[in-house]
């Protein structure tokens, strides 16, 4: 009995290793004869890191990247995450954001209220952020609507409104209504059923301004649904239907062998294409990261073929094998702005046009989209990783694909080179953020791309050296509303851009004018996590010294804000900016739904000291500023083993093994 119970003891032991809980009060990092500067660092990665996890694709890139080394539980949740995450069969990746009021599988945003379109909701449960935002109410009563072979069995709170079949054709025809083609690309069904099979197939129909009848053989189907475990999404591509143009104004379902059957219709609305050109690419640099770090066969095994489709799809939806970068062709992603200039002083909204492509959402990227490029760039050669290892490992009987790899790598640097050419104004010395389908290129001073591209290897050495000229100040570029030492007026980071801008945005940001310079993020404003790519590139670009630099600036204003109270307290006193998160928009991401502020620290694992996970171990490359005597990270998982390791200015490194997987 006591030999038992001194066995759960080392066990419990073991686990608290593995999972990674450091002793009370031990630090993360450790940079002798800087021990204030490491204490704010580590502070910073406290504050930030339990908090630093989503089921929304969105954050594929940055929050696993900063977290899987850090403990087992982080690892378990993304394989989680990452092995429920929705595909479909083409191979999107779906956002899965919250709920909103466009594509079900996309940005949450620009919603049918804000476009001009229609929604019809029989219920509004889960539509928390509908109800918030545009004070949405379900319908009441069947008042203008059609329903030919059911009957009404009433409007459920949940599940909206309920029909039993009575005959073997359902038809339901909403009100009429008049809206453009242009915002309604697809339309989105939340629907129900029990007792429906595959036979039943559903197919929505539509009316154009002008037509009284309904037109022979025009329709689109969607999927069947059989059994009753919920309701369902369905997004449905009108817009690949032929003459799909000019004022929509009316839908029809018909549903066919639907007698004794039950149908639920949640809600039918006119769905902007918010889906994303970036998902895949996220989806498989965070898969990547979680087998490198954890050599998870079992995990590999069951997500290789979803990694390999969604890459697969990312390369024939924006044609990327013929030009060497992503050329986004859905509506409205096209690269123009949703504003045109009214000459006034002001601007009118282009409904339809300027939709979001990423993490800045109130911006028209797409086009031939810059960072979109640079996403899917680093995706194929973080899959050729992959690819290369199954190949090398046949006894994790994984199929392999021949030449896979080489493909991958050799299409990366294809990209690479297209990127400094495609995407760089010479006259400017930086980098555009996209070029729309009129070869008008868009160009604010985005740091957050040239800052990416360099730590992405996208630029150049010349181009990087430039590029970080230009945010230095030491170059000044004419036409810019910050330069010089202003481009860093909020301390932590460059200001996200440098160019004022009140014409380019998605329509429902209609009056940029009213927002001063500084208090919209994407405006002059800056977020915190980024400053990440800002130290790696200076690392790579111009060395150590000058990123340990960036990186006291980062940490001394910090310890200043900590020493206020915090973020929130800081910044409520006036003068010093605006705070954005948790609804109310502003000029600074810091906290809240900014959760890749815990990036910021990561540039000590993987840039001074140098850490790369690989499938069979990992390769180290330090590179200390010359006042750093040495540097440990503690508490690096890898692989079942808990490493602590300190590089040191002679060149010596030492690794500890906290435990190792072959422990008794």
């Amino acid at each position: 009995m006591r030999a038992h119970c001194a066995a759960a003891l080392i066990a419990a032991i073991l686990a608290a290793v593995v999972s990674g809980v450091l002793d009370a009060g031990e630090p993360r990092f450790r940079i002798p004869e800087h021990e204030a500067a490491a204490a704010a660092l580590n502070e910073l990665f406290e504050l930030h890191q339990p908090h630093a996890f989503s089921d929304c694709t969105l954050w594929d890139a940055w929050l696993p990247h900063a977290t899987l080394w850090t403990g087992s539980e982080p690892c378990r949740r993304y394989r989680e995450s990452f092995l429920r995450r929705r595909i479909s069969d083409e191979g999107y990746v779906s956002m899965q954001q919250h709920r909103g009021m466009a594509h079900s599988e996309g940005w949450p945003f620009p919603a049918w209220q804000q476009s001009t379109g229609r929604g019809f909701h029989f219920s509004t449960a889960g539509d928390v952020w509908a109800i918030q935002n545009f004070k949405l109410e379900p319908l009441a009563n069947t008042d203008g609507w059609q329903i030919e072979g059911a009957t009404v069995l009433g409007i459920d709170p949940t599940r909206g409104l309920q029909l039993e079949a009575t005959a073997d054709t359902v038809r339901i025809t909403t009100p009429t209504f008049s809206c453009g083609t242009i915002v309604a690309p697809f339309a989105t069904i939340e629907w129900g059923a029990d007792g429906l099979g595959e036979a039943s197939s559903p197919q929505i129909e539509w009316k154009l301004e002008g037509e009284a009848d309904w037109p022979l053989e025009r329709a689109a189907a969607f999927p069947a649904l059989a059994g009753s475990d919920g309701l369902r999404y369905v997004n449905i591509p009108l817009h690949k239907q032929p003459g799909y143009n000019g004022l929509l104004t009316q839908y029809r379902l018909t549903i066919n062998h639907a007698k004794g059957s039950r149908i639920d219709l949640k809600s039918i609305i006119t769905a902007i294409d918010t889906r994303h050109p970036i998902t895949g690419p996220l989806f498989v640099r965070g898969s990547s990261e979680l087998f490198l770090w954890t050599r998870d066969i079992a995990f590999l095994k069951a997500n290789i073929s979803r990694m390999r489709h969604a890459i697969d799809y990312t390369l024939a939806e924006f044609d990327v094998e013929r030009l060497k970068h992503v050329l986004v062709p859905w509506i409205g992603h096209d690269g123009r702005s949703g504003l045109v200039p009214d000459g006034r002083g002001s601007t009118q909204q282009r409904f339809g046009h300027g939709v979001g492509n990423n993490y800045w959402d109130l911006l028209p990227f797409g086009g031939h989209d810059a960072l979109a490029t640079i996403y899917t760039a680093d995706a194929l050669r973080r899959l050729a990783e992959i690819e290369a290892a199954i190949a090398a490992h046949p006894e994790w009987e994984i199929p392999a694909l021949p030449d896979r790899a080489d493909k991958l790598r050799t299409l990366a640097d294809e990209m690479r080179v297209d990127f400094q050419d495609r995407f760089w104004d010479p006259s400017k010395g930086r980098f555009v953020g996209w070029i729309d389908v009129t070869d008008t290129a868009y160009d604010y001073g985005f740091t957050f791309v040239n800052l990416e591209a360099i730590a992405y290897g996208m630029a150049s050495k010349p181009q990087a050296e430039q590029i970080l000229a230009w945010l230095d100040g030491t170059r000044i570029i004419a036409g810019d509303t910050s330069t010089g030492s202003d481009i860093y007026h909020w301390r932590f980071g460059p200001r996200a851009t440098t160019k004022r801008n009140t014409e380019t945005y998605t329509w429902p940001w209609h009056r940029p004018q009213d927002i001063p310079w500084g208090n919209q993020v994407q405006d002059g404003g800056a977020v915190l996590g980024f400053s990440y790519h800002d130290l790696m590139a200076r690392l790579a670009t111009k060395g150590p010294d000058d990123a340990w630099d960036r990186l006291q600036e980062i940490l001394s204003w910090f310890a200043e804000v900590q020493a206020e109270g915090g973020y929130r307290s800081y910044y409520a006193k006036p003068g010093r900016g605006t705070l954005q998160g948790g609804g109310p928009p502003g000029g600074l991401g810091l906290d809240r739904e900014f959760m890749e502020s815990v990036l910021v620290p990561q540039v000590m694992l993987d840039g001074f000291l140098g850490f790369e996970p690989t499938a069979d171990g990992y390769t180290l490359r330090p590179r200390l500023p010359r006042d750093w005597p040495s540097l440990t990270v503690r508490g690096i998982h890898l692989h079942g083993d808990v490493l602590d390791i300190t590089a040191h200015a002679d060149g010596r490194v030492d690794v500890t093994s906290v435990l190792s997987r072959q422990a008794p």
